[in-house]
């Protein structure tokens, strides 16, 4: 039998483990699966590329075994992995004396909270039980578990002044001081990591002050930063629009800093003021099986890397306001000059019930490289996959690998937002990227008006020689058989592109 040597990682609590890894090029979609095999005994058969186990003893070893099978006849030795569950934690109860939280949705608890976590070490938990607990801004930090069970809200506040300080972090490419996340770990380095070993997780909920402390945030901070902005002149209208200044102070849901080895999991995020799990300069950041929410916020992303590495989600679903996911490293001439990409992202299995879809850019001066992308349903997104920047940005996008995903449509493109900034000496480079066994819908939902038809497939490189889009590959794509986009008819649309493959292209 053969044996494929692969990459298998794990997570493990006291009682339960989720097991993830790459999906090998040779799995062949409808005919392969996995068997998953507990201490030799088989526990499950799937397609996915993750599974979970629960009722497992405390700090106990299990070896994990996986079988790929074809035809329902074990093909191959996959890979193979021994874990360790965890040791039990004793639970700090934030109801509980000395703590005294009170969940009855009224009463502020940040300070009860924050003297939970100040007490949390490696060998406890901070634990929310049923109830809605009303907070402003909480400090995380390393060696450390919050645990919401299923009936819990760690509810932020919509009062501005709950999210003071302002904070050192990097919002729409730059670095820039910002109002405090509802949750806030590590300090932005970008030579360290000063923040580790965090474990988010249970069946909650964490919101936002969503909409309204977004609003409240821009009415102050346009009134206090209005000479500046007048200062700014024709610059101004450079912005995506008149609040984009005021707009950029705003917190998130989950600030992650300067972090390495943080985990997300289990729970509902919702209604952050912006972007919703933000990881800046950070290594080693797995979210999985997880509900993202921001219908109706400005900017309300659900889950964006930015210069960071080995980040992984899997398993979620979004109901966004913007991006579900966006990939970034800063943006001109800031992002060129610290010059620190994202890299080595993972993405699969998540599904896009609303929402812009996976985006990489705007802001992308730092660069962007090994991307990959399987097993994705984007189908209900605005804009599916979409590759952008502007003129502007320099940096590049390198190694966008996607697989076995429905998308609405794939974009290569400049943007005409965001677009202040000192202009970066030569455009993006956006090249050697690939779509397999992608089926791409051609149409995308129109403002609760049902469908209307798009291109399917739009590649538009720079008007600069040496800068257009290249080296990328379509391989077993699938199209609808109609007209596409409005203004064309056509289904692909190229501009300032080279070496362009399509390969077995198949049109329903």
């Amino acid at each position: 039998m053969e044996y494929i040597d692969n990459e298998i990682q794990y997570l493990a609590t006291d009682t339960s483990a989720t097991i993830y890894w790459e999906k090998p090029e040779l799995f062949s979609e409808g005919s392969d699966s996995y068997r998953i095999l507990l201490n030799g005994t088989i526990h499950r058969e799937t397609d996915r590329t993750h599974t979970s186990f629960s009722g497992l003893e405390p700090d106990t070893e299990y070896m994990i075994q996986i079988m790929l099978v074809r035809d329902s006849a074990e093909m191959a030795r996959f890979g193979e992995i021994q874990i360790r569950t965890r040791s039990t934690k004793k639970v700090l109860d934030i109801t509980k004396t000395p703590y005294g939280a009170t969940g009855d949705g009224n009463t502020l608890n940040t300070d009860a909270i924050q003297r939970a976590i100040d007490a949390c070490g490696a060998d406890t938990m901070v634990y929310i039980p049923k109830g809605i607990f009303m907070t402003g801004a909480l400090r995380l930090h390393s060696d450390m578990e919050l645990y919401l069970e299923k009936g819990a809200v760690l509810q932020g506040t919509d009062r501005r002044e709950d999210y003071l300080p302002l904070i050192p972090s990097r919002f729409e490419g730059t670095e820039m001081m910002c109002y405090s996340s509802l949750l806030n770990l590590g300090e932005l380095d970008r030579g360290g990591y000063h923040c580790h070993n965090v474990v988010i997780r249970g069946e909650g909920t964490i919101a936002g002050g969503g909409k309204r402390l977004a609003e409240r945030i821009i009415a102050y901070e346009t009134e206090h930063l209005k000479e500046y902005m007048r200062s700014l002149g024709d610059q101004l209208c450079e912005c995506e629009k008149p609040e984009t200044i005021p707009g950029r102070l705003r917190p998130r849901l989950i600030n992650i800093s300067s972090c390495c080895n943080v985990s997300i999991s289990g729970l509902t995020l919702r209604d952050g003021p912006c972007w919703n799990v933000h990881m800046i300069y950070s290594e080693n950041i797995v979210t999985h099986h997880c509900v993202f929410r921001s219908e109706g916020v400005w900017n309300g992303d659900g889950w964006d890397p930015d210069s960071s590495r080995n980040c992984t989600i899997f398993a979620c679903t979004f109901y966004t306001g913007d991006d579900s996911i966006a990939v970034k490293s800063g943006k001109n001439p800031q992002g060129n000059e610290i010059g620190r990409p994202c890299e080595k992202i993972r993405i699969f299995d998540c599904v896009c019930k609303q929402g812009h879809g996976i985006a990489v850019g705007s802001e992308m001066s730092g660069g962007v490289r090994d991307v990959k992308i399987w097993d994705c349903d984007l189908s209900d997104s605005k804009w599916g996959i979409e590759i952008k920047g502007t003129e502007k940005r320099g940096g590049y996008v390198s190694d966008i690998h996607v697989r076995n995903c429905t998308v609405p449509r794939i974009l290569f493109h400049a943007v005409s937002y965001n677009d202040d900034g000192v202009t970066a000496p030569t455009p993006p480079v956006f090249e050697k990227c690939s779509f397999t066994d992608v089926s791409v819908l051609g149409s995308i939902h129109s403002d609760g008006n049902g469908r209307k038809n798009c291109a399917a497939i739009e590649l538009c490189g720079f008007d600069k020689e040496g800068y257009e889009l290249r080296d990328i590959v379509f391989c077993r794509v699938r199209m609808p058989d109609r007209k596409g986009s409005a203004e064309t008819g056509q289904m692909i649309l190229m501009k300032n592109c080279r070496n362009i493959q399509f390969m077995e292209m198949t049109v329903d």
